[in-house]
Formats: C-alpha cells, structure tokens, sequence
C-alpha cells in the first residue's frame, strides 16, 4: 500500500533517448524511454531503432534525408511513448506516493496490461513481445505482419488506433477481406491472416479478455451465419516433382564463375536432396543440425534424431545411402567436432540470439532457393524449385510407392499430426525406417 510523504514528492523526467550503446543486428540503434528520479535512471524499449545514418547528433534529432513518412511516423510513435511515461511519472507525483523509477514504469506496464484487455492491437502486442522473451521470433514476425494490415484497415474503416474485442464481429471480418482482397492477396495469403487473428480471439477469450459470445469465427458447418475460414480452400496443389526429376538433381555438378558460386550451388542442391532423404525435414531445422544429432544404433546403422522448431515433434529414423553421402561431404570439411553445426547455415560465434539465428536462416533460404531456380533451369526442371518442394516430393514419392497415409504423416510431423500420435507406437521403428527405402 502506497503511503504519503511529510513533503511534495518530487517527479521523474521521462525523455526519449537514441541509445547508441547498443548496436543491433542490422546496424541500428534503439530508441528507449529513459526515466530519471533521485539520480537512478530505468530504461525501457520502445522497439524503435533507426541507423546511425539517418541520426544527427547535434541536432539530436531524425535526418531530413530519412524519408518523409516514415519520419513523421517514429516522431509520432515516440512521442507517444513519452507521453504515456510522462503521464504515469505526473499521476504518481500528484498523489505524492513514495516511489522511484520502477514505479513509473510499472505503472504504465500495469496500464497496458488492463487495456489490452479490451483492445485488439494492444494484446497483440503485448503476445509479440512474450514471443520474443521466449525465442518465437517465427512467430512473432507473422503476428507484428498481421497487425499491420490490421491496423491499416482499422485506421481506414474505423478512424481509430484500436477497437475493442466486442467491434471484432462477422461484419468486422467480412470488411477486413474485402480490404485485403483489394491489394491482391491470393487465398492461401488470406487463409494464414484469417487463422492468425482467430487464434488471437481464442487466446483472449481463454485469458477472459474477451467474451465467446462475440466471437465470430464458424466452429462447425452449422454455424452458416458466421464468418468462415474454409472458404478460403487452403487445400491447394501442393509442387512437388518425380523421382526421375530427383535423379536430375543428383548427377547435377555445380559449376560457376567463382568458387563462391559452385559453393552457394553446391549447399542448394545438398539441402534439397538431404531434405527429400531425410523425411521431408524443414530448413530451419537443417540449419541447426549438429553432428550430435547423428548416431550410431546397435546395428551400426546411423540414426538422424531431431525435434521439430515448428511443433516440437520428436523424429528419428535410418539415414539412407544418398543422405550419408551429403553428410560425407560436410564431415571432411573443418570443425567437425560433436556440438558443430553439419551444414555451413549457422555460427555460434555470430548467431546467437533467435532473432540472429531467424535472420541468418532466412537470408541463407533465399540464397538457397535463388540457387535451385538455378539448378532447375540447367537440368530442365520446370517446376519452380524451393526447399518446400523437396518435403512434399518426399511424401509423394513414398504415396506412390504405396506407403500408408499414416507412416507419412508420422514422418512429415503433417498437420494430422495430433491424430497420428496417438497411435504412433503401433508403428514399428522398422516398418517406418523401411519406408525410406521407397526413396531410393
């Protein structure tokens, strides 16, 4: 319980500050509220930043050469930032409570908290920020993307910065589409933004911030009058290719201007096929495979054993002939010691943070699959060659080779994957290493 003091308790100053102590990935600077009181100060993220190029420090202030709108837009956001501390350091200063800097920005924590009760953005923000305390930086940037369009809509429609969870309604989702659908989003596109904010609503209804009795998604087919996310028929073809395509690929030798080229060529061509051999395993995955993940069983059969980023799966099986011949080729090469990454994807030394090991992994796929278009044009491959097609021609081959559905969805970690485990230990380990025998 706060108490009064004998005299008129003295207020913090709050100021936005270019912190320049701290460099992030990308070369940029935060910009962090700094609350001073009694000679202490407490820092807090904005989740700003902009690059020293942009800063000019005498003037202590955003260049003229940052453009135009996205200037006004962080002089905005900032200035709001230090409004709502300056407003907490006020209230707490004219109530004359004994308090400090922590105070101050518990205050407004504590304010957030209660209006992200009732405001969509605000608990979406407030669930990005618990994604990236726990490493979901994935996660997070699909959510902060959504939130954008959101925004935009809400702004466009509605003229306000936010809505409550009530607004959130079938007429409310029907106009959202109907925005988004001018800008040219496909189906598969609007399906994932549709998912994303539903999971939202049912996040904020299990927390009791909002009431299941607005919510306005359709949960069976008896509920016509309310919105659907299966007309969006996410069920597409997925690209996969044959086994006579994967027999290109292999007897493929890259071949370039520089060595950075047949290196970069090379990598595109051992993930996809390691990929297709190894069970349709993910990219991101690939890249944090460590040499301890390889081992030897009872039979001196080596065993590829890994636990899925994306859902926490747990997959082992037999490596076959063409995927230890990759491995082969990567063990010859330096620091091949038990904790060392297998492919050259990621560093300890550099990426170390998940938002780093994220950012690393998605420059290195773009790499990859600008490498595979590559590779497809030279051996005639008309498909457009990703890392993803690798997977789904992994489990097109085994289904033409009369694998049962269930042996494949096991292997995958499909989106049936809450089904399948339920009777997974019926499968014999090696019923299911024989099936990558099918491969072959």
């Amino acid at each position: 319980m706060s108490r009064s003091t004998e005299h008129k308790e003295g207020k913090a100053t709050v100021k936005v500050v270019y912190y320049k102590h701290k460099t992030l990935s990308d070369g940029s600077h935060p910009f962090v509220v700094r609350i001073t009181k009694n000679r202490k100060n407490r820092w807090v993220s904005t989740g700003q930043s902009l690059h020293p190029r942009y800063w000019n420090d005498e003037r202590n202030e955003v260049r003229r050469s940052y453009p135009h709108d996205k200037r006004q837009a962080l002089e905005a956001t900032l200035k709001k930032w230090e409004v709502r501390y300056s407003d907490a350091a006020d209230s707490l200063a004219m109530s004359d409570e004994v308090h400090d800097v922590k105070a101050v920005a518990s205050k407004v924590s504590d304010e957030r908290k209660i209006n992200s009760q009732f405001q969509l953005l605000a608990y979406m923000d407030d669930l990005a920020s618990q994604m990236l305390q726990s490493g979901q930086v994935g996660n997070r940037k699909v959510y902060r993307e959504i939130r954008l369009q959101l925004t935009k809509y809400i702004q466009s429609q509605y003229n306000k910065e936010d809505i409550p969870f009530d607004q959130v309604t079938v007429k409310f989702c029907n106009g959202w589409e109907t925005f988004m659908r001018k800008s040219g989003l496909t189906e598969i596109t609007l399906s994932v933004k549709f998912r994303t904010l539903r999971a939202v609503l049912n996040k904020a209804i299990a927390n009791g911030y909002a009431k299941a009795e607005y919510y306005p998604f359709a949960r069976n087919a008896a509920e016509k009058y309310k919105f659907h996310i299966g007309k969006f028929d996410t069920s597409t073809s997925k690209r996969a290719i044959n086994r006579a395509e994967i027999r290109k690929i292999e007897e493929y030798e890259p071949t370039g201007a520089t060595k950075y080229d047949v290196e970069r060529l090379q990598l595109a061509k051992d993930v996809f096929l390691f990929s297709y051999f190894c069970g349709g395993i993910n990219f991101v995955d690939i890249a944090a495979l460590r040499w301890s993940n390889i081992a030897s069983n009872l039979n001196g059969h080596q065993r590829l054993s890994y636990i899925r980023q994306k859902t926490g799966g747990r997959f082992s099986f037999r490596l076959v002939p063409p995927a230890l011949a990759i491995l082969d080729c990567y063990r010859s090469g330096p620091g091949n010691s038990f904790n060392e990454y297998i492919f050259p994807i990621l560093n300890d030394a550099l990426h170390k943070t998940p938002l780093q090991i994220h950012n690393r992994c998605n420059k290195v796929m773009g790499h990859i699959n600008s490498g595979l278009k590559e590779i497809a044009e030279v051996v005639g491959i008309t498909t457009l060659l990703t890392t993803y097609v690798a997977r789904h021609s992994f489990a097109t081959t085994l289904k033409h080779s009369g694998v049962a559905t269930g042996i494949i969805s096991e292997l995958m970690g499909h989106k049936t994957e809450a089904v399948t485990q339920t009777y997974l230990a019926s499968f014999d380990s090696d019923l299911i290493d024989e099936a990558f025998e099918n491969l072959l």
